[in-house]
């Protein structure tokens, strides 16, 4: 029986080596597009350095996963925030994120979704944000991590007849460098964030990557257009 294939974007850090390293325990080879080398050892071999912002070489890229591997799931996680007041923002932000943020996803998924139609069927999960509910300084961010959400309800009607599940998984204060970076430990700010935090603790990249598996698993083909706040409850209210 062949091995399932899974491609994640920005699969090399926080939360996506996190989804890398679950989808490998759910049995998954999984490939990891990103611009640094994944940190997990067992993820490398398999890992292709690319700078996914440029079109040409992302669509090189795909190309040569849609030519050569079964790739039955996509989790489309890469993106970068640059957050900024409204003030502030950078119309030059505004390219750069909707060019990683949510280009990728596009051009991601025209590559592997005729790999998943041969094989009878796919997974694609978006990584999105809680921030799509509305956040201070988070205008870009919020708008592209928005058009995901969007794109991926018009692809679960689309791709839903031909097996493949699209769903978004939107995560909310999670622990990693990304957040500290721009929450500062022990400011205010990022003090009242964790305090709002109805479970009482900040979340991890593995609760985020326990629902991309959710989403990815054979088993979940009637779960489509989707997206599943993983927040703590701070999304509640």
């Amino acid at each position: 029986m062949t091995q399932p294939c899974a491609v994640v974007t920005g699969g090399a850090r926080n939360i996506g080596q996190a989804i890398s390293l679950r989808l490998q325990q759910d049995g998954f080879r999984v490939i990891v597009l990103d611009i640094e080398e994944p940190e997990a050892e067992t993820l490398r071999a398999d890992a292709r350095r690319v700078d996914l912002s440029d079109r040409d070489a992302a669509e090189a890229a795909f190309a040569e996963i849609a030519e050569t591997l079964p790739v039955t799931a996509l989790v489309n996680n890469v993106g970068i925030v640059r957050p900024a007041l409204f003030d502030a923002v950078d119309l030059d932000d505004f390219d750069r994120l909707m060019r990683l943020n949510l280009r990728t996803c596009l051009i991601a998924a025209k590559a592997l979704v005729p790999v998943m139609r041969r094989q009878g069927g796919g997974r694609i999960v978006m990584n999105t944000s809680r921030v799509t509910l509305g956040k201070p300084a988070r205008s870009l961010y919020s708008a592209s991590k928005g058009a995901m959400q969007a794109m991926a309800r018009t692809w679960a009607l689309e791709l839903g007849p031909q097996g493949i599940t699209v769903n978004c998984v939107a995560p909310g204060p999670i622990g990693t460098s990304v957040f500290w970076q721009n929450n500062p430990p022990g400011a205010p700010a990022t003090e009242a964030i964790v305090n709002a935090i109805p479970v009482g603790r900040m979340g991890t990249p593995e609760d985020v990557a326990h629902a991309v598996s959710f989403f990815c698993n054979a088993q979940s083909g009637f779960v489509t257009g989707q997206t599943l706040f993983v927040c703590g409850g701070v999304t509640v209210g």
